[in-house]
């Protein structure tokens, strides 16, 4: 009897540790040259996580720009330190009601409606917003622009750290900036050109953390 009552806790405890290896979210490290930082990955979007960890370890990231910057929108990065755009392939889109673009929010860039209806990610572009804070008044008439409706954690954190509603049910959210906010917010004050591209180039390197 004692035998099966260890026998039956040794199936709980792996079962559990299972479960917890499986809840594990993959946080990235993004080095710039403002500073450092750091994001998780969602595993309910399994198919940007995936990719991105694979470009990641294929050190597609290393020494790219973010080659187009908005203040109080958001920073986009994404392609080759050789100068490719994209890895020549799309990511199904994954969108969750529960993900959105508050502040933070790390999202895949794609090509437009016209020529992309099924709003596939770019293989390799994305982007971390910024965004600003809105009221409920601001908010509302986003909700009657676009015909949806903001759930309260949204309305919550659009009045609060602020972010990018429009975009919501537009484009994949697959992450969170969970260190270095401030970091955004620097590199979306650096001077641009042309095309929103910086001045000075504002490179990164993206690393998986142990």
């Amino acid at each position: 009897m004692k035998r099966l009552f260890l026998a039956a806790l040794v199936l709980v405890t792996l079962s559990c540790q299972a479960q917890k290896s499986q809840d594990k979210e993959t946080v990235v490290v993004i080095k710039t040259s403002y500073g450092t930082i750091k994001a998780k990955l969602y595993n309910d979007t399994p198919k940007h996580r995936d990719n991105f960890i694979k470009l990641v370890k294929e050190g597609w990231y290393n020494g790219s720009p973010f080659h187009r910057v908005i203040k109080n929108f958001m920073i986009q990065g994404g392609q080759n330190a050789d100068g490719r755009l994209d890895p020549g392939y799309t990511v199904p889109a994954e969108f969750r009601s529960n993900h959105f673009h508050k502040k933070g929010a790390l999202c895949a860039a794609r090509q437009g409606d016209q020529v992309n209806p099924k709003k596939a990610s770019s293989g390799s572009q994305f982007y971390i917003v910024q965004g600003q804070v809105y009221d409920d008044r601001m908010l509302d008439m986003f909700e009657q622009r676009m015909g949806k409706v903001f759930g309260a954690k949204q309305r919550q954190a659009y009045k609060t750290v602020g972010g990018t509603p429009h975009l919501d049910g537009d484009y994949t959210v697959f992450g969170e900036v969970i260190e270095g906010m401030e970091i955004i917010d620097k590199i979306a004050s650096v001077k641009t050109g042309y095309m929103d591209v910086p001045v000075e180039p504002v490179t990164m390197t993206i690393e998986i953390q142990k």
